[in-house]
C-alpha cells in the first residue's frame, strides 16, 4: 500500500468517525472535574454522558458497545437521563468552599471566580484550564469584575463581626488580570463589601457594603472619590447604567423574627453628584441583586421572596414579577441583546426568562447547592454560574432554550422505592408531592397531591396496591393504581413529625419514625394508631421491618440503633458504635444482618442475633444518608451528602463501584426486587435509575 492510499484510508476513517471522536471528546470534557480525581473512571463517565447521543448515531453506538465489552470493572450505568441535559458544557473545580461570584472577561476568553476560600481563580473559558489563583484577601471574596479593557480585576471582601464590631472591616483589591499580581488595596468600608463594578469607561469603581454605604473609587490610583452623601440599608449589589451616569443599588433589611418589619429597596443614584435620584421599595423582603438592560431602559432585581422584578428606569414603575424559583434568588443578569434574563437561586437552579414577556424559557439543573452568581458571555452564547457546591459551571445558552425543563421534582427527593413487580417507582420530596414513575419509560404515571408540607417518606405495600406517604405528623394511604386517598392517619402527638415509614411484610401494619423520639404502629386497614414504641432519646430517623415481620429496627439522632419485638412492642436490643446521627437502617433479606448509615461518614454491618458489629465500611467523605441490601444480601448500596452513590461487597466490605458527578446530595436509594437496578433520589429533584454493570 502506497503512502497516498494510506492517507486516503486514514482520511476516510476520520470522516466516518468524526462524530464518534467529537462525542468522546465532549464526554471527557464534561467529566474532567471527576477524572482529575479518578482517571480510572474515564469509560463509565464518558458512557453515561454520551449514551443519549448514541441512540441517534449508529456508529457511535457501535463504538460505545465495543468499549463497554472491553471494560471489566463494576460500574453504574444510568438508565434515565440526568438533570442538566445537554446544555452543560463544562464543570470547573478548584475552590475548596462555596464560590460566591463570577464574571467573563470582555473578550469572553477568561472567567474569574471568587470564593469563600479567600481566593479568586482565573480560568480559560475554552479549555477549562485554571490559569491563576489570586491570593491576598483576609476573608471570603464576595464579588469580582473585569475592567472594560480586560486588563484588571476588582474584587470585594471583608468581615462583619456582630459580637466585636471593632473587628469588622471591608476591602477591595485591584489585580493585574495577566499576571495575577495585586495592584492596590482599596480600604474605607467598615463591614463586608458585597458588590463592586467598573464604570463603562473603566475610570471608576463603585462598591456597596453591609455598612450601608456606596463608595466611588479612582480605578488608577485606588483613591476614594468623596461623592455619596446618603446612606442605605445593607447594600447587597450595585451596578452602573450603560452610559455611566447612574448607579443602581439594592439591599434591604431582613428581620426573620418579624417579617412585617422587613423591606427591600432599589435606589438610583447620580454617579457624578452622588445624589439619590429615587428609591423603590418592596414590601417585606430584601433585594439581593440587580442589573441594567443593555439599552439602560430597564432594571432587573432579584428578591429574597424567590421572585425577580422588572422595573422601568425612567418612571420607576414595576413592569413585571417573574415567578418560578422556589427559594431566594441570589443573582440576575441580562443577555447582551437584552432579550433574555438569567437568574440563580438557593433552589440550586438557574432559570432563563424572556425579558419582554416575563415568561420562563427553561430551567438549568446541575448545581448541587445554592447558585450564588451567574453571567452571560459577551457574545450571549454561554452562561457561567457558581455556587455552594464549590464549582463553576459553563452552559450553552442556545441549547438551554431547546430542551424542556426536566420533569422531576422541583426540590429535594427524600425517598424513593420500587413497586414489588419493579414496573413502577414511587418518589417523594420537598415539593409536597409523591410521584409514580414508569420504570421503563421514565414517564410520570401519577402525581399524588394533597400533602400540605414536604413529604419525607413513602413506601409500597407488599402487594403493590397501596402507597403510604408522610408529611409533618400525618400519613396518607393511596391507591397505587388510581392515586385516590384511601385513608389519612393522624398522629395524636403533634411532635411526631414523620421521618420514615414502612409496611410490615404481610401488609397489615405500618410503622412510622418521628421527631418525638418514638415509633408509631398503625393498622394499615383501619388507620388506627395501635401503639407508641418509646426508647430513643432523640428524633428517630429510620425504621424497617425484618423479613419475617417479627422485629423492627430503628435508628436516630441519639446515635443508636434499636431492635423491637413487633408483637409485644418491647425493646429487645440496642446497637452502639456510630459516633454521629444514624440516618438509615435496614435488614438483610435473610434477616441475619442489619446495615446502618451515619453522619459519621460510615456504614456498619451488624449481626442481628448477637448485636455484634461485623464490619465498618469507609469511603464516603460526608454523612451517609441512605443504605440498603441487595435482594441476595451480597451487596450494599449507599448514598451520601458527598454527592456519590457507592456499591459495597457486604461480605468483604470492599467498595465495588462509585457513581460521582451526576447527583446532588443523595437522600435515598433502593434496589429493585430482582437486584438488577437501583433507584436514587437527590437534593436537586432528580430520581435516577441505575443498573449494575460487570457485577
Amino acid at each position: 500500500m502506497n503512502a497516498h492510499s494510506a492517507s486516503a484510508i486514514e482520511k476516510q476513517f476520520l470522516v466516518r468517525n468524526r462524530g464518534v471522536i467529537r462525542a468522546f471528546l465532549w464526554g471527557v470534557d464534561q467529566a474532567s472535574f471527576v477524572l482529575k480525581e479518578n482517571p480510572e473512571l474515564i469509560f463509565p463517565q464518558v458512557y453515561n454522558r454520551i449514551q443519549w447521543q448514541a441512540v441517534k448515531e449508529e456508529i457511535l453506538k457501535e463504538k460505545m458497545e465495543y468499549e463497554r465489552n472491553k471494560f471489566k470493572r463494576p460500574w453504574f450505568r444510568i438508565l434515565w437521563k440526568p438533570a442538566g441535559g445537554s446544555a452543560l458544557i463544562r464543570t470547573f473545580t478548584g475552590h475548596t468552599i462555596a464560590v460566591l461570584a463570577c464574571a467573563f472577561s470582555p473578550d469572553g476568553r477568561k472567567i474569574v471566580s471568587a470564593g469563600s476560600d479567600k481566593t479568586l481563580k482565573l480560568w480559560d473559558s475554552e479549555t477549562g484550564a485554571e490559569l491563576a489563583t489570586l491570593k491576598g484577601h483576609a476573608s471570603h471574596v464576595s464579588a469580582c469584575a473585569f475592567s472594560p479593557d480586560g486588563k484588571r480585576i476588582v474584587s470585594a471582601s471583608g468581615l462583619r463581626d456582630y459580637v466585636n464590631p471593632k473587628n469588622s472591616f471591608g476591602e477591595l483589591k485591584l489585580w493585574d488580570s495577566e499576571t495575577g499580581t495585586e495592584i492596590a488595596a482599596l480600604k474605607g468600608h467598615t463591614a463586608v463589601v458585597n458588590a463592586c463594578a467598573f464604570s463603562p469607561n473603566g475610570m471608576r469603581i463603585v462598591s456597596g457594603s453591609d455598612d450601608g454605604t456606596l463608595k466611588l473609587w479612582d480605578s488608577e490610583t485606588g483613591e476614594e472619590i468623596p461623592t455619596f452623601n446618603g446612606r442605605a440599608s445593607c447594600i447587597n449589589a450595585c451596578a452602573f447604567s450603560p452610559d455611566g451616569k447612574c448607579i443602581a443599588s439594592v439591599g434591604g433589611l431582613q428581620v426573620l423574627e418579624e417579617p412585617e418589619s422587613s423591606f427591600g429597596e432599589l435606589k438610583l443614584w447620580d454617579s457624578e453628584t452622588g445624589q439619590e435620584i429615587t428609591t423603590l421599595q418592596v414590601d417585606a423582603y430584601s433585594l439581593l441583586a440587580c442589573a441594567f438592560s443593555p439599552d439602560g431602559k430597564r432594571i432587573v432585581s432579584a428578591c429574597y421572596d424567590s421572585t425577580l422584578k422588572l422595573w422601568d428606569f425612567e418612571t420607576g414603575a414595576e413592569l413585571a414579577t417573574l415567578k418560578g424559583h422556589t427559594s431566594q434568588v441570589n443573582a440576575c443578569a441580562f443577555s447582551p441583546d437584552g432579550k433574555r434574563i438569567v437568574s440563580g437561586s438557593d433552589d440550586k437552579t438557574l432559570k432563563l426568562w424572556d425579558s419582554e414577556t416575563g415568561q420562563e424559557i427553561t430551567t438549568l439543573k446541575g448545581h448541587t447547592d445554592s447558585v450564588f452568581a451567574c453571567a452571560f458571555s459577551p457574545d450571549g452564547r454561554r452562561i457561567a454560574s457558581v455556587g455552594g457546591d464549590q464549582t463553576l459551571k459553563l452552559w450553552d445558552s442556545k441549547t438551554a432554550e431547546e430542551f424542556a425543563t426536566p420533569k422531576g421534582h422541583t426540590s429535594y427527593v427524600f425517598t424513593c422505592a420500587f413497586s414489588p413487580d419493579g414496573k413502577r417507582i414511587a418518589s417523594a420530596g420537598w415539593d409536597n408531592t409523591v410521584k409514580l414513575w414508569d420504570s421503563e419509560t421514565a414517564e410520570v404515571i401519577l402525581n399524588l397531591k394533597g400533602h400540605g408540607a414536604e413529604v419525607k417518606a413513602c413506601a409500597f405495600s407488599p402487594d403493590g396496591k397501596r402507597i403510604v406517604s408522610s408529611d409533618f405528623n400525618t400519613l396518607s394511604l393511596w391507591d397505587a393504581d388510581t392515586g385516590k386517598v384511601l385513608a389519612t392517619l393522624r398522629c395524636y402527638s403533634y411532635m411526631h413529625i414523620v421521618n420514615a415509614c414502612a409496611f410490615s411484610p404481610d401488609g397489615k401494619h405500618i410503622v412510622s419514625a418521628g421527631d418525638d423520639a418514638t415509633l408509631m404502629l398503625w393498622d394499615a386497614e383501619t388507620g388506627k394508631n395501635l401503639a407508641a414504641l418509646e426508647g430513643h432519646t432523640r428524633a428517630v430517623t429510620a425504621c424497617a421491618y425484618s423479613p419475617d415481620g417479627k422485629r423492627i429496627v430503628s435508628a436516630g439522632y441519639d446515635k443508636l440503633i434499636k431492635l423491637w419485638d413487633s408483637k409485644t412492642r418491647e425493646e429487645t436490643a440496642t446497637l452502639k458504635g456510630h459516633t454521629a446521627v444514624v440516618k438509615a437502617c435496614a435488614f438483610s433479606p435473610d434477616g441475619k444482618r442489619i446495615v446502618s448509615g451515619s453522619y459519621d461518614h460510615t456504614i456498619k454491618l451488624w449481626d442481628f442475633e448477637t448485636g455484634n458489629e461485623l464490619a465498618t465500611l469507609k469511603g464516603h467523605t460526608l454523612g451517609v444518608t441512605a443504605c440498603a441490601f441487595s435482594p441476595d444480601g451480597k451487596r450494599v448500596v449507599s448514598g451520601s451528602y458527598d454527592h456519590t452513590i457507592k456499591l459495597w461487597d457486604s461480605e468483604t466490605g470492599n467498595e465495588l463501584a462509585t457513581l460521582k458527578g451526576y447527583t446532588g446530595q443523595v437522600y435515598a436509594c433502593a434496589f429493585s426486587l430482582d437486584g438488577k437496578r437501583i433507584v436514587a433520589g437527590d437534593s436537586i429533584g432528580q430520581v435516577l435509575l441505575l443498573t449494575l454493570e460487570n457485577i
